[in-house]
């Protein structure tokens, strides 16, 4: 049995009052704010009405010119009621920090260390908070801020004199 739009409601407008919701291709999201987060995904998971019971991904959508520039998004999925879940958090580009939910769901370690090093939101409480695929020293060389290359603003060819480009043969007869 997949949940409906307000059943899921039922559980999250109690503490959120303020959620919006909106549906792309069949799939709900709910946009709440950061403060009632932990709170609403707590509920989300324990509530036998909803069971998500699993966090699947956590990513970002950044929406440059947005007056909340980032969007944190945690993809929901109950097994109980094979039911998909898209819930989704505003963050302010001048304070991009959002509370981390590895307490309720533990493999949001992995997925908050992922999108802190793509967008550089800071995940308030992570146990381990630190670059994923990038190096600790992945810095702007001018400013010495740290570079996060999922946002908009990156350099679309890259951040010059970063590192080396690898040898590239003159021909394709050079190949072996």
């Amino acid at each position: 049995m997949t949940l409906t739009k307000d059943a899921i409601l039922n559980v999250v407008k109690p503490i959120c009052p303020e959620a919006g919701t909106y549906e792309h291709r069949n799939q709900l999201s709910i946009l709440i704010t950061r403060e009632k987060l932990k709170e609403v995904a707590r509920e989300l998971r324990d509530n036998p009405e909803t069971s998500f019971d699993m966090l699947i991904d956590i990513t970002a959508i950044d929406w440059l010119k947005s007056d909340n520039r980032f969007e944190v998004v945690y993809f929901l999925y109950s097994n109980k009621h094979k039911s998909r879940l898209r819930l989704k958090v505003p963050v302010k580009e001048e304070n991009p920090v959002c509370p981390t939910v590895t307490i309720i769901w533990e493999s949001a370690a992995w997925y908050e260390r992922e999108t802190y090093d793509m967008y550089g939101i800071i995940f308030e409480g992570h146990p381990n908070l630190r670059r994923f695929y990038m190096p600790e020293d992945y810095v702007d060389k001018e400013s010495g801020e740290p570079i996060y290359p999922l946002r908009k603003d990156y350099p679309l060819m890259g951040v010059p004199d970063t590192l080396p480009l690898p040898p590239y043969p003159e021909k394709y007869g050079d190949l072996k």
